[in-house]
């Protein structure tokens, strides 16, 4: 009797299965007389009652003793298998040709009750000739050289196939074999898990040793419980989750290299034992603990039962995983944020600069009057400012206002630097800041954000991150020297960053010296991460020294004071008034403090006047033009009517000359009467 339950083919059940049998091969042409026998001596051992384990990749370890009687057929490529009475009533239902030799199965006439057949260790290339073993029930053909699974059509009772060890290429011919339990084919080259899903009675899969790059199409084996797939090339594994009956699923020694690819099995609810050894996954540190928590009802984990311990510290470790997952998660969000609104803040300064050039353009074509010439406000020189008027393209317009509407600037503080990107950023100068990270701030960086609106906060910079000490700029629009005296009024600057991209200042060759000769007084370390020798403050001095001189010599007393701090104020009122000592009484140490106070004083008058502050001097010196202008018309129209009255005197003077001295003459011809006259006039007026 063959057992009713298979488990998986490590043990080789065929193994088990030994027959008697009296092997005779004879040919057409030799008579019977010259029969040539082969006797095997072996061991009979009973039926095994457990016929399969889950590896099914060894070798069968026993050797049988058959004697048989191979006879040639009408047709010369088929032995015909003959076996005597006695044979046939001892083992009625078996029959071994192990290590025969065979390349071709034999023709088995009058064997039908055969139920268990094996093959094993031939050279068999097709199978053949077992179409008439219809209640066969175990067949094994391992290790041989089969190339295509064929002529089991006939088989409907068969529950056990080995197919192990041949040159199959492709899982096909198995669709009347519905009542198959266990199918072994490892040891082949099949590449694609396919036509199985109509075994639905097939309780273990062995596809171990192929060349298998994914799992899926599993779909219908609705009784398997074992599947090996040792020794593949698998990368990814589906559908696992849709057997509701497996328990048993062997991974190792494939390409597995995250839990993602095998997430599907987190939803197996049957699943008690599973391998992963082999694979780049189980490498990682968090291997075993992620398979424990996503599959709880697993009872053994690469061949090692799982204590309740290992569960406990499974659950613990997953939780930090998950906490650190979602750390990444929310970071990577933050990153992501982070890189959008850079992009628009980009866009948005992009549409700037071009309506900026738009309205330049316009202005140019507009204007007919020569361009005035710069004004002198304080001591410095003020480039003219182009104002942001005219026609502009109704696209870019629209553009810069629906950006309006998103997020256009960005404040990040990452280790000890302050990264503001956008206008807008400026506003954070305004927060009540932590002295703790205030005072970690070390390094601040403006990206598209005009240089003219980060002067306007340079003074709370300084209050609100004193050991601020590297200025990084980046498309902030840094166009001529005069910027930089702006970056006088801070506390200290060890080091300063012009980014070429979107700063024209870098492309004139003295921008440096100029820096080191204008911010001298901080003793400036690197400039554009190159480090500052003594030689280049020199040649800065030698450069630009003569340049101070002249624009502090040239300034009126009232305009020096007037552009100068309280600090830099008293420092010049020093140098005024000892001007006036005798220079005997001045000593060498005085003199040289005085030349050193003289020199900031010299660069002080080298400073810079936003764009903003210029328009409102400019409107300034419009109102004082035009009251000017009204002053000197009323006093052209008050002197030309006294010129006018002076012209109607001249014409009516000789007239009015003679009637005054003819009135004078008529009124003191009579002396006594004029005298009279003016005495009454006296008492009238008393």
């Amino acid at each position: 009797m063959i057992p009713g339950k298979y488990r998986s083919v490590s043990g080789r059940a065929a193994n088990n299965v030994n027959c008697g049998l009296h092997l005779v091969i004879q040919t057409s042409s030799i008579p019977d007389k010259n029969k040539v026998e082969f006797k095997l001596n072996r061991e009979t051992p009973s039926f095994p009652g457990r016929l399969l384990q889950h590896d099914l990749e060894r070798n069968y370890s026993s050797r049988q003793g058959d004697h048989i009687n191979l006879v040639t057929s009408s047709m010369p490529s088929f032995p015909i298998l003959q076996r005597s009475s006695e044979e046939k009533v001892l083992y009625s239902d078996r029959l071994t040709l192990e290590r025969q030799k065979l390349t071709v199965c034999p023709i088995i006439d009058g064997e039908e009750h055969l139920r268990l057949l094996n093959f094993q260790h031939n050279f068999i290339t097709r199978i053949q000739n077992i179409s008439n073993l219809q209640r066969l029930i175990f067949l094994d053909l391992y290790d041989n050289q089969i190339e295509e699974i064929s002529g089991l059509s006939t088989l409907k009772s068969l529950r056990v196939l080995l197919l192990g060890k041949n040159r199959i290429r492709k899982i096909s011919n198995l669709e009347n074999l519905k009542n198959l339990d266990v199918l072994d084919l490892h040891g082949n080259q099949i590449t694609k898990i396919e036509n199985v899903n109509h075994l639905c009675d097939l309780r273990v899969l062995n596809l171990a040793r192929n060349l298998l790059s994914h799992v899926d199409n599993l779909n219908g084996l609705d009784s398997l419980t074992e599947l090996n797939l040792r020794h593949n090339q698998i990368t990814f594994v589906r559908d696992v989750d849709n057997l509701p009956c497996l328990q048993r699923l062997f991974l190792s020694f494939n390409n597995i290299s995250s839990f993602d690819s095998v997430s599907c099995l987190a939803d197996s609810t049957s699943l008690s034992d599973i391998t992963f050894d082999g694979n780049p996954i189980a490498q990682e540190s968090w291997y075993k603990h992620t398979v424990l928590q996503n599959m709880m009802q697993l009872r053994q984990l690469d061949m090692k039962r799982i204590t309740e311990e290992e569960r406990r510290v499974a659950s613990v470790v997953a939780k930090k995983e998950e906490e650190k997952k979602r750390e990444s998660h929310k970071q990577s969000l933050l990153k992501e944020k982070k890189r959008l609104t850079i992009n628009n803040v980009a866009r948005k300064w992009d549409l700037q600069q071009r309506v900026a050039n738009l309205a330049l353009t316009q202005d140019r074509k507009d204007s007919e009057s020569p361009p005035q010439e710069p004004c002198q406000i304080d001591g410095g020189s003020i480039s003219e400012f182009p104002e942001e008027t005219g026609s502009l393209d109704p696209g870019l317009s629209s553009a810069l206002q629906g950006l309006s509407a998103t997020e256009t600037h960005l404040v990040e503080i990452e280790g000890d630097t302050l990264s503001l990107y956008g206008s807008g950023a400026l506003e954070c100068l305004d927060r009540n800041w932590s002295i703790q990270t205030a005072g970690m701030v070390t390094t601040v960086s403006f990206t598209f954000i005009e240089f003219d609106e980060i002067v306007q906060v340079l003074p709370k910079l300084k209050m609100k991150f004193p050991n601020s000490l590297h200025l990084k700029f980046k498309e902030t629009n840094l166009v001529m020297l005069q910027q930089f005296n702006a970056l006088a009024q801070l506390r200290r600057v060890d080091q300063l960053t012009i980014d070429p991209q979107g700063n024209p200042v870098v492309n004139f060759t003295l921008w440096k010296y100029y820096v080191l000769f204008r911010l001298s007084h901080f003793s400036m370390q690197k400039i554009n991460g190159t480090e500052v020798t003594q030689n280049d403050m020199i040649m800065a001095e030698r450069l630009f020294g003569i340049l101070a001189h002249v624009a502090s010599s040239e300034l009126p007393q009232y305009r020096m004071i007037s552009i100068l701090g309280d600090a830099r104020k008293k420092q010049y009122r020093y140098l005024l008034e000892s001007k006036g000592k005798k220079p005997g009484i001045v000593s060498e140490e005085t003199s040289d403090s005085k030349r050193l106070m003289g020199e900031n004083t010299n660069r002080a008058t080298l400073n810079y006047t936003t764009r903003e502050f210029y328009h409102e001097k400019l409107e300034e010196i419009k109102d004082k033009k035009k009251f000017c202008k009204m002053y000197v018309e009323d006093l052209v129209k008050e002197a030309t009517a006294i010129n006018m009255k002076n012209e109607a005197l001249q014409k009516l003077w000789p007239q009015m000359f003679i009637e005054l001295v003819r009135d004078a003459v008529i009124e003191i011809r009579s002396k006594d009467s004029y005298m009279k006259l003016c005495l009454q006039q006296i008492t009238d007026q008393k």
